[in-house]
């Protein structure tokens, strides 16, 4: 694997956290600066992602994953759908470990090789709070309800819900991670179900629009 300039990318990162007003310590940027040295790595083989650059690494997944943390704030059982490579499954679970204690997180793919790899990243960097699952979301039965769903980059709206919505807590919510407003997705919404807010995020040294969309069951 090409050598990282781990100093400069820690600095980088650091100082979007900050404009990001999030506080984190320097255990939590070395763990998202070592998930980055292995999604490098293992890309060579995998393909996890089509952005080679370190740097625009650490804007486009890390930062891009970091501006929707604090959405999760309060929640206990997180299921990200689609997780892929692991934004924002990983990067939620790095925060939360310090930030919110209480976060258990677990990801979901099909793709076995995306899941051998987030197995990987949660052993090497002492993931305590994240489980693995290889599936179909849709036929998954979970051993408990989540508090939120949520996905980046994954499906439209429609689908999302569709396939995943038995998961959801009564009183839950879906907040999916995309780029601009998807206002056509929302209008294909399926029966039952709201936007409660589109959020637009403001991601540093990111030149691209990027939006939280919050989903609830409709209430009657």
């Amino acid at each position: 694997m090409k050598s990282l300039d781990q100093t400069a990318l820690m600095a980088q990162l650091e100082e979007g956290a900050r404009a990001l007003s999030l506080q984190l310590s320097t255990e939590q940027l070395q763990k998202l600066i070592d998930y980055l040295a292995l999604m490098i790595k293992w890309n060579a083989v995998y393909n996890l992602t089509a952005v080679r650059d370190p740097s625009q690494m650490v804007v486009q997944h890390l930062l891009d994953s970091l501006a929707a943390c604090t959405a999760f704030e309060g929640a206990e059982y997180v299921l990200d759908v689609g997780a892929g490579g692991g934004l924002p499954g990983i990067v939620l679970a790095i925060w939360a470990k310090e930030a919110q204690p209480a976060l258990r997180l677990t990801m979901i793919d099909t793709v076995h090789k995306k899941t051998a790899f987030l197995t990987q990243v949660k052993a090497e960097l002492g993931l305590s709070n994240v489980q693995v699952q290889t599936g179909r979301v849709e036929q998954w039965k979970a051993p408990q309800l989540f508090d939120v769903i949520t996905s980046r980059a994954f499906a439209e709206l429609n689908d999302f819900v569709t396939w995943s919505h038995h998961l959801l807590k009564d009183g839950g919510r879906f907040i999916a991670l995309k780029g601009v407003a998807p206002n056509e997705e929302v209008a294909r919404l399926p029966a039952g179900w709201q936007v409660k807010e589109v959020r637009a995020l403001h991601v540093p040294s990111l030149h691209a629009e990027r939006h939280l969309v919050f989903i609830e069951r409709e209430t009657s």
